[in-house]
C-alpha cells in the first residue's frame, strides 16, 4: 500500500507548495478536490477539461515530485432537492468524470446524494428510522424516483469513460452503511461503483470497519481515507451517536474526528490494513485531516508516522 494525502487538508498552501510539502514528508500520492463540498484549492476543474497544456502541467507537477494522483474528489449532495444546488453539484460531478478521463486516472471519489421529501421541499431528508409508515414510503420513493435513475445514468457515463466511482459512505447521504452501498452497487454494476472506505464514518454508527471490509468482499474497495474518530463515552451514553451539536465544539459532542491513533490504537489500524490486504486492496491510504484540536501539519505528520510503521509491517507479513 501507499500513503497519500487528500490535499484539502493543506488548503492554505498553493498547489505546488502543497505538493512540495507532501513530497517532503515522504508521501507517495495525493487526492485532489474538484469542488462541491471541497473548496478545490488545488484544482481549476474547467481548465483541466479545456486546456491540454494545463493538464500536462498539472501531471508534470505531480510526476516531478514523485507523486501519484490517486483520485479526484467531488464529494457533495448530487441529489440535493434544491434545483440550483443540485444542478451545480451534478455539473461538478460530470466535469470531474471528464477530467479524470482526460488525465488518465481511474478513480473519482464522491457521495451518493440525499434527496428531499419529493413534494417540492428544498432541504435534504435523510431517513434513519422506519417505525412511521410515512418514513418507509419516503425512503422507497427516494430510491426509486431519485437515486436509481440518477445512478443508473451516472454509472453508464462512468463506464463509457473507463472511470470507477468510489462512494464515500457518509451519514446524511442515501448511502451511509454496508447495506445501502451494496444496494447501489447492484443498481450500477459492481465493476463501476465501489467504496471510498473511510472508517471514521463507521465508528460513531457503531459499525466495525473490519467487518464492513470483509462483508463488501474482494475488489469492492476502490479507495481509502485514513481518518480516525474519538468517542466521548459519557456523551455517547447520555445522547447517543445522532448528535446534532456543532462540529466546531470538540470535547462536547458524543464523537469527533481526530488524527490517526487518537481515537483508535495501533492494534486497530494494523488489523484494518491487514483486512484490506486480505480483501485485495493494495492502493492508497489517503490521509484526511479534520482534527479541530491539531494543526494540519502536525496531524498529518503524526498520521504518516503511524501508517509508515504499519505499512512496512503489513508488507513483511504478506
Amino acid at each position: 500500500m501507499k500513503i497519500g494525502l487528500f490535499t484539502d487538508s493543506l488548503a492554505d498552501l498553493p498547489f505546488e507548495q502543497a505538493l512540495d510539502w507532501a513530497a517532503a514528508q515522504g508521501l507517495q500520492a495525493v487526492e485532489i478536490g474538484t469542488g462541491n463540498f471541497s473548496p478545490a484549492p488545488h484544482c481549476d476543474l474547467q481548465k483541466l477539461i479545456d486546456d491540454q497544456q494545463a493538464r500536462q502541467q498539472f501531471l508534470r507537477a505531480l510526476a516531478s515530485r514523485g507523486l501519484e494522483l490517486s483520485a479526484l474528489n467531488c464529494n457533495g449532495n448530487l441529489l440535493d432537492p434544491h434545483p440550483d444546488r443540485r444542478k451545480r453539484a451534478q455539473q461538478v460531478f460530470q466535469d470531474t468524470l471528464q477530467a479524470a478521463h482526460l488525465l488518465g486516472i481511474q478513480t473519482v471519489v464522491t457521495m451518493s446524494g440525499c434527496p428531499g421529501d419529493l413534494e417540492g421541499g428544498t432541504y435534504p431528508n435523510w431517513v434513519t428510522c422506519t417505525w412511521q409508515r410515512e418514513y418507509v414510503e419516503l425512503l422507497d420513493r427516494q430510491w426509486e424516483q431519485e437515486i436509481r435513475p440518477f445512478w443508473e445514468q451516472a454509472a453508464g457515463r462512468a463506464r463509457q469513460l473507463g472511470i470507477r466511482i468510489a462512494i464515500e459512505m457518509h451519514p446524511g447521504q442515501a448511502v451511509y452503511n454496508t447495506h445501502t452501498l451494496q444496494r447501489l452497487r447492484r443498481i450500477c454494476g459492481e465493476e463501476v461503483v465501489g467504496a471510498n472506505l473511510d472508517p471514521s464514518h463507521f465508528f460513531f454508527q457503531d459499525m466495525d470497519p473490519l467487518v464492513v471490509v470483509r462483508a463488501l468482499g474482494p475488489g469492492a474497495v476502490f479507495h481509502v481515507h485514513a481518518k480516525d474518530t474519538r468517542i466521548n463515552t459519557q456523551e455517547m451514553a447520555l445522547n447517543g451517536s445522532l448528535d446534532t451539536r456543532p462540529m466546531s465544539e470538540p470535547g462536547v459532542r458524543s464523537w469527533e474526528y481526530v488524527t490517526l491513533g487518537f481515537g483508535h490504537d495501533e492494534f486497530f489500524w494494523r488489523s484494518f490494513l491487514s483486512t484490506l490486504k486480505m480483501m485485495g486492496y493494495d492502493g492508497v491510504l489517503s490521509i484526511e485531516h479534520e482534527d479541530r484540536l491539531m494543526s494540519p501539519g502536525e496531524g498529518i505528520q503524526k498520521s504518516i508516522t503511524l501508517l509508515n510503521g504499519l505499512v512496512l509491517r503489513t508488507a513483511r507479513s504478506s
